[in-house]
């Protein structure tokens, strides 16, 4: 059962990268029709020191990324704990299952964001994160070693 725990995280990692992918796919075409040019960017610039001057569309990948940045790396432990100890079916379903609205979250985030959808998507996710939290609080904590 722990490859089967572990694959939503992998799947998340990788659906990640795409995300980091689209960012310049979408972002350096935007500057090009600005005229700006980013060779010619000021030492040290980021980004997001062009994001007053980009579409809103544009930065809604950049944003997304930032997200995948930030409450998964509460998904990516408790995965981890939870396989190590001994996942149940559940938990697995519930993996897969924070990994499936992240990825709508992300492609409605991207591409559509409505932040009301966009928010009751990130409710049902956080559902899931809360559920493989308690589980992986569960196993640790209440783990009685004597028992084989």
């Amino acid at each position: 059962m722990q490859a089967q725990m572990l694959a939503p995280a992998a799947v998340l990692i990788a659906w990640s990268l795409v995300i980091l992918f689209l960012i310049p796919i979408t972002r350096f075409p935007a500057l090009a029709k600005l005229g700006i040019n980013v060779s010619n960017a000021p030492r040290g610039a980021r980004g997001s020191d062009s994001e007053d001057q980009l579409p809103p569309s544009v930065n809604w990948k950049s944003h997304n990324f930032t997200h995948l940045m930030e409450q998964p790396t509460i998904f990516y432990p408790a995965v981890i704990i939870i396989a190590m100890m001994g996942a149940a079916a559940g938990d697995v379903t519930a993996a897969w299952i924070y990994v499936g609205l992240r990825i709508i979250h992300s492609i409605w985030q991207a591409f559509v964001n409505i932040v009301s959808i966009r928010f009751v998507l990130f409710l049902a996710m956080t559902t899931a994160l809360l559920y493989l939290a308690y589980r992986a609080v569960a196993l640790t904590v209440f783990n009685d070693p004597g028992v084989v």
